[in-house]
């Protein structure tokens, strides 16, 4: 017995077997942020006063480049798998969707790569 109407079994209309995995990889970069998140502004209100010379050696250090990089890699994952949701739920038309989920990844890869090259520079300067 099936609780699916016959107009769904009909058009082959049900779960695309794709949201748990979705809700739980967002739900888990969420999770990766907290910690990255306190650990930034923690770190920036400790650098906040220090000259630009002292910041650049602490962006340079490996534990914080590290972090850093993580904590890039993280934000702009997890913004795309956020936007990704408003443009399926929000935009209808199917040309117009693809073409936002389209620049939507570009996007946040743009931005992630970015970040990361941003923070490789600068720790592979003094390095």
């Amino acid at each position: 017995m099936s609780l699916r109407s016959n107009l769904g079994r009909v058009k082959g209309l049900g779960s695309a077997k794709e949201g748990v995995g979705h809700w739980r990889l967002q739900r888990l970069t969420a999770m990766a942020l907290v910690p990255l998140s306190l650990w930034f502004v923690l770190s920036l209100l400790c650098v906040f006063n220090d000259a630009h010379a002292e910041v650049v050696a602490w962006v340079a250090a490996p534990h914080v480049t590290v972090l850093l990089i993580a904590l890039s890699a993280m934000l702009f994952w997890h913004l795309q798998l956020g936007l990704q949701v408003v443009i399926e739920d929000y935009v209808h038309t199917p040309w117009k969707q693809i073409a936002m989920q389209f620049l939507l990844r570009v996007g946040a890869g743009l931005g992630a790569l970015i970040a990361i090259v941003s923070v490789l520079k600068i720790s592979l300067a003094l390095g």
